[in-house]
């Protein structure tokens, strides 16, 4: 286990709260937002349905994160791989808990999507995420906070696990920041999530890959990978 795993856990649950209480007493979500929303047309800049953009960014990245998951899972079970199993276990138990993780949340968090707001011609209120709503608002339980697609791609940090070469670990964090946010940003350019919503994903993917890293290297034996290439 890295010495400074602790630390850094306690790094990210303070860069956590701040974020939900930054978002929560500022109207940068709003205001981002508004770069994706016409008010004239009463539409958001990218349509839900739009190919190919639907098939890149939605269907086809899931089922592509589906695939990388299988294969890490075979890959465990090969001999050749041994000196890299315990980084695969991370990377295989962060691309399931994280994501189960996120959709707990958005399921007990109740908070609305931008497309669901008063301003976005929906008709839920803007609420913070320890709040409840007005007594006379009586509407469906929604599921918005936080992003949960692009929970798979931001669970792809844990390919920085897999490695000891900092270069390596280096390109493993750009690629699960890239792939976390281009889903990210989608579902933002269809009205489906704020800013917020998609950072705090990022973070709490984080969190739990630090936590999963943790238990890994005090449990699980195997011999220590170290590459210099």
């Amino acid at each position: 286990m890295k010495p400074d795993i602790n630390k850094q856990i306690l790094i990210t649950v303070i860069i956590i709260i701040i974020t939900i209480l930054f978002f929560a007493f500022t109207n940068v979500d709003e205001k981002t937002q508004n770069i994706f929303y016409n008010f004239h047309t009463h539409s958001w800049i990218l349509n839900r349905d739009a190919q190919p953009w639907k098939f890149i960014f939605y269907d086809g990245i899931k089922k592509l994160l589906i695939l990388v998951a299988i294969g890490f899972l075979v890959a465990f079970f090969i001999p050749k791989f041994k000196p890299y199993k315990k980084g695969i276990l991370i990377v295989i138990l962060s691309a399931i808990i994280v994501p189960v993780f996120i959709g707990f949340l958005k399921k007990e968090t109740n908070m609305p999507c931008p497309k669901n707001r008063i301003e976005y011609g929906g008709v839920y209120p803007k609420t913070y995420v320890w709040q409840h709503y007005p007594k006379n608002f009586h509407k469906s339980k929604i599921k918005c906070w936080p992003a949960g697609h692009a929970s798979g791609g931001f669970a792809l940090l844990s390919l920085f696990f897999l490695f000891e070469n900092r270069r390596n670990k280096f390109l493993a964090l750009i690629l699960g920041l890239s792939v976390g946010w281009a889903m990210g940003l989608y579902k933002m350019l269809i009205g489906d999530h704020f800013l917020s919503h998609t950072i705090l994903t990022m973070e709490f993917a984080w969190l739990l890959i630090l936590i999963i890293a943790k238990i890994v290297h005090k449990f699980y034996k195997t011999p220590e990978f170290v590459n210099k290439d």
